[in-house]
């Protein structure tokens, strides 16, 4: 990572401003995880511990679309904040652009969160004069949101063009960059992406860049059939993108010798996913005698064997979407598996790293453990896979500034 980091900085006596990721999910009106906040208590038990610092804490949370919402206030990730920090004053300020006199009264170890920066819309818009404004609640600025650092936006960009090269990453920041860094950018070969997913077009800008890297690419999910149907097989009624069929078709001659898909998979004629459960048979059978009536649920088990196989031989892996509808037994066998081998490849002291969501998901449903780095990036980490500028990133003082 060539950013300053927050841990060799002097914080004394200093007000740091700092973008946290609160936007945690919600349920009933209440909280329904807090992971997003419990991440983020080391960074926030270092920072209040320095000698007369003061930290003030700003994030989003759901979609108020530039209006108060009760529904999304960060009162809520206050309170919690409190229970988690006991003995530490946490004040709550209604409206973030009114917090100027609550932190001057504050006293050095404490935190004050600020109510949701998406209450304004100047916030997304990276309004000048709306990031100068909460630019002043701080002497210095710490981003440890990587899950809106690829998002241009006040809190993120905008209120680094006034602190003057005093711009640094905290923990979490740290700990993507690290990861996702080196696997992008330094990663010690055999390297192996694995990508899933139902779409190719969601995925086609990683593929682009990431096979130009790689040593093999392995696909599977949905977006696997757009492939198998651009080598001229029948894929019955198994997803498929037909305006992406050149594409693939492009990407398969210039990479044959990196691309790997399925050879096999699960497939049935209909999936009940309202009551999750399979209301017909399922089938096991290698892709070329997929059944014309069928779309298919799971990679087979010939294929967890060569992925598994593949995988188990890398140095650096790079894992990106479920290769089957996991949320329904028993379609959720080939992404476990997947799981495991990344797991196993771990223990063997591969650099693994896994995008959040529905892999981060599998990997709970498993109950499988020490499988590498799990990103909190979301569409911030498929866009640093993608190679795209990461602005949040960008706008943090790099070292040799």
């Amino acid at each position: 990572m060539n950013k300053l980091y927050y841990k060799e900085q002097d914080l004394t006596n200093k007000r740091v401003l700092m973008r946290v990721d609160y936007n945690v999910p919600l349920k009933d009106g209440q909280i329904e995880s807090n992971t997003r906040i419990t991440a983020t208590l080391p960074t926030l038990r270092h920072i209040i511990a320095q000698a007369g610092a003061k930290l003030v804490l700003m994030s989003h949370l759901g979609r108020p679309d530039g209006k108060p919402k009760p529904e999304c206030s960060l009162a809520i990730c206050a309170e919690e904040l409190r229970k988690l920090l006991p003995g530490v004053t946490v004040h709550f300020v209604p409206d973030c652009l009114a917090a100027a006199g609550t932190i001057e009264s504050m006293h050095a170890g404490e935190i004050c969160l600020l109510e949701n920066l998406r209450y304004y819309g100047e916030e997304e818009r990276n309004d000048a004069e709306f990031a100068r404004k909460l630019a002043a609640y701080g002497d210095v600025f710490i981003n440890d949101a990587f899950g809106t650092a690829h998002r241009a936006h006040a809190s993120t960009e905008g209120v680094t063009h006034f602190f003057q090269g005093r711009c640094y990453a905290g923990d979490l920041m740290k700990r993507e960059l690290d990861y996702l860094g080196d696997a992008v950018y330094a990663p010690v070969h055999p390297f192996v992406v694995i990508l899933g997913g139902a779409k190719i077009a969601d995925k086609i800008k990683v593929v682009e860049n990431l096979v130009q890297k790689c040593d093999k690419l392995l696909i599977g999910g949905g977006m696997a059939y757009t492939f198998l149907k651009a080598q001229g097989k029948e894929i019955g009624r198994c997803l498929l993108q037909g305006d992406k069929i050149r594409m693939c078709q492009r990407l398969l001659a210039q990479y044959k010798d990196k691309i790997v898909l399925p050879v096999d998979g699960k497939y049935t004629a209909q999936v009940d996913f309202k009551n999750r459960r399979v209301p017909g048979p399922v089938v096991e059978c290698d892709v070329d005698h997929i059944p014309a009536d069928m779309e298919a649920c799971d990679i087979g088990s010939r294929t967890v064997e060569l992925f598994s196989g593949i995988i188990q031989g890398a140095r650096t892996v790079v894992w990106n979407g479920p290769v089957g509808i996991f949320e329904i037994e028993p379609f959720n066998q080939g992404t476990q598996a997947i799981a495991r081998a990344v797991q196993h490849a771990t223990a063997q002291g591969a650099k693994c790293v896994i995008g959040g969501g529905d892999s981060e998901s599998a990997i709970k449903q498993a109950k499988l453990e020490n499988v590498g780095h799990i990103s909190t990036g979301g569409g911030a980490s498929l866009e640093f896979l993608e190679g795209k500028p990461m602005p949040g990133i960008a706008s943090l003082t790099s070292k040799t500034a």
